[in-house]
């Protein structure tokens, strides 16, 4: 719901409402009213709010939640988030609907497992390659000069 996105993004950005309030040309009691579910920004004040945020009107204005979370903030313009997948005893993990739909990923589907210390991301094999691909073009490319 809006006003839990509002205070999510918020407290998740590291601002006061009266900050808010200042970017968007708003007074810090209407900020606070919409916070509250008082009452709702018009579409131009979402607009600014979204563009604060760094997030779609869209995801402003929708919550999302996940198994074992209530909330998920609204993902950066962009960028999804998808939900929470449980490993099974196996070590597999079923992939939203939304995302297998949204990538195209149907059984056979070769996947790049990538990772760093803060957790794991998987890319279509063909990107991956395709990308590996140029960098190495243009390294070849360079060292040729």
């Amino acid at each position: 719901m809006l006003k839990d996105n509002l205070v999510m993004l918020r407290n998740l950005h590291g601002f006061s409402q009266e900050d808010i309030a200042e970017k968007i040309n708003i007074s810090r009691q209407a900020y606070a009213k919409w916070e509250s579910g008082a009452t709702v920004p018009d579409i131009e004040k979402c607009s600014r709010l979204a563009s604060v945020y760094g997030v779609t009107i869209d995801s402003l204005v929708k919550s999302e939640t996940g198994e074992g979370i209530d909330m998920i903030p609204p993902a950066p313009q962009g960028k999804n988030i998808w939900g929470s997948v449980t490993i099974n005893d196996r070590g597999q993990i079923v992939i939203p609907k939304g995302a297998r739909e949204k990538f195209g990923l149907t059984g056979g589907k070769r996947l790049i497992v990538l990772s760093d210390e803060e957790g794991v991301a998987l890319l279509p094999a063909e990107t991956f390659e395709e990308k590996m691909k140029e960098v190495l073009e243009s390294a070849f490319m360079r060292s040729e000069e």
